[in-house]
């Protein structure tokens, strides 16, 4: 069971060095209860102590990285069942699956998908981030051929290796001995073997259950012979079973700190028809899959899902936000008209887009203001006329351009006036009140 405040404060240091962060050594403690702070802040806690903290201040879903390198994913590490309540740590991941009864050429062509899956919204890069091999075959060999060539692709990508074969998983592992991959397949019948196979290679185990009695003896099986990272498939493969038991699992780890159940669970939702596979995709981003393998991964599905893990994943008390710069759409010229507004996500791609819709090429002077939009931000004193002439002026667009005109949005108008006595020599010329309006407002300026 979970440690108290109190219980923890008793183990601690005492002397309020304030080192952690923290006021006093109780307010620390607190936060630990809470699981809302590290050990390892505490650099004087005794050896003796910190082994019995360690497990009271980890996260109730043990963290598991998959791959390694700039394409490693990292999973679990959860804290809560709500997002509004704190939010929910490491998005989950997608993985695309490849069948070992596929040709050379195909499996290659499946590496490129996901290679080519990549895009880029409200200013985060976005892809599908592992394949799943599949041992369709049930043929060692035939899996291990596969496992090669996904092993010679010079793009990185974070392999989970599926079959319940212990000398079909040490034939491919070895090819992902330093990639931190998953073996996803130890079940009742194969538990010592699998395992012996995961600790050999260091790599994550996946057990592979069918119900959450056989998960959670599996993994205190597991966990009694040395296996620390794991994930849980608990086999279900249905709407109502995902949500089910995707519910069960983290209400056990979350609320009641079972340890069998605190690992991130992996989904497969593999359907030929693509729409059924989204929506049951759109389940386990949801409610709480780690992992989400697909069996296609077509532009349309990609853009759904991942606007939805972005949105879910997103901390719902800090707003999505772009960098502080000028940012130029198209290819701007030293006459082509200069835009303010603030780094909302949302409002800057939405006035990049108009700009880039007008066919005008711009300068677009995206300011600071927290992440939020215009009227938001003027309301609460941080797009005001001052700072606005400051962000121009440190800005250096003055040496970018030959004219000294700029144009603000039409909510906030009322500022023209006082941005003009800031901004000696400058025009502030009012723009559209609706971004949709701007490829009006620059055609009619044009004209």
């Amino acid at each position: 069971m979970a440690l108290t405040g109190v219980e923890i404060f008793k183990l601690l240091p005492k002397t309020n060095c304030k080192k952690c962060g923290f006021p006093t050594c109780l307010a620390f403690a607190m936060k630990l209860a809470q699981r809302q702070a590290s050990l390892d802040l505490c650099p004087d806690v005794s050896d003796e102590a910190r082994q019995k903290l360690g497990e009271a201040s980890a996260p109730p879903v043990r963290p598991v990285v998959l791959g390694a390198g700039e394409r490693a994913v990292k999973m679990g590490e959860e804290t809560v069942l709500f997002r509004h309540d704190k939010r929910f740590v490491n998005p989950c991941i997608f993985a695309l699956e490849i069948k070992d009864t596929l040709t050379e050429a195909e499996i290659k062509s499946k590496i490129e998908e996901v290679i080519d899956s990549e895009i880029d919204r409200v200013g985060q890069n976005l892809r599908i981030d592992a394949v799943a091999l599949i041992n369709d075959s049930a043929d060692a060999n035939r899996f291990e051929s596969a496992a090669s060539v996904i092993a010679s692709s010079t793009y990185p990508i974070p392999v989970i290796l599926c079959t319940t074969n212990p000398q079909a998983a040490e034939s491919a592992v070895k090819m992902f001995a330093d990639k931190k991959p998953i073996i996803h397949g130890m079940n009742s019948d194969n538990l010592e073997a699998m395992a012996a196979v995961a600790k050999t290679w260091k790599a994550t185990l996946g057990i592979s259950a069918t119900g959450l009695e056989e998960i959670v003896h599996l993994t205190e099986k597991a966990r009694s012979i040395g296996i620390e990272d794991m994930v849980i498939d608990s086999g279900a493969r249905r709407a109502k079973e995902i949500l089910e038991n995707n519910t069960f699992i983290r209400r056990a780890a979350i609320k009641k700190n079972f340890k069998p159940l605190g690992y991130p669970v992996i989904t497969f939702v593999q359907r030929d028809d693509s729409l059924e596979e989204a929506l049951l995709a759109s389940i386990g981003i949801a409610k709480y899959s780690s992992i989400i393998v697909l069996r296609s991964i077509e532009k349309w599905k990609n853009l759904a899902l991942f606007t939805l893990r972005q949105n879910i994943y997103t901390d719902p008390q800090v707003p999505m936000q772009v960098e502080q710069k000028i940012y130029k759409i198209g290819e701007p010229t030293p006459v082509s008209p200069l835009f303010v507004t603030t780094n909302f996500s949302l409002t800057f791609f939405i006035v990049s887009g108009e700009i880039e819709n007008s066919k005008v090429p711009g300068h677009l002077a995206v300011m600071d203001c927290e992440g939020l939009s215009v009227l938001t931000a003027w309301a609460a004193g941080k797009f005001t006329a001052s700072k606005i002439a400051q962000f121009i002026k440190e800005s250096g667009i003055e040496n970018q351009i030959q004219h000294r005109e700029l144009i603000i949005p039409g909510y906030v108008s009322i500022l023209s006036g006082s941005i003009e006595d800031k901004l000696e020599g400058w025009k502030i010329t009012v723009g559209p009140r609706e971004a949709n309006g701007i490829p009006a407002f620059l055609k009619s300026r044009a004209a």
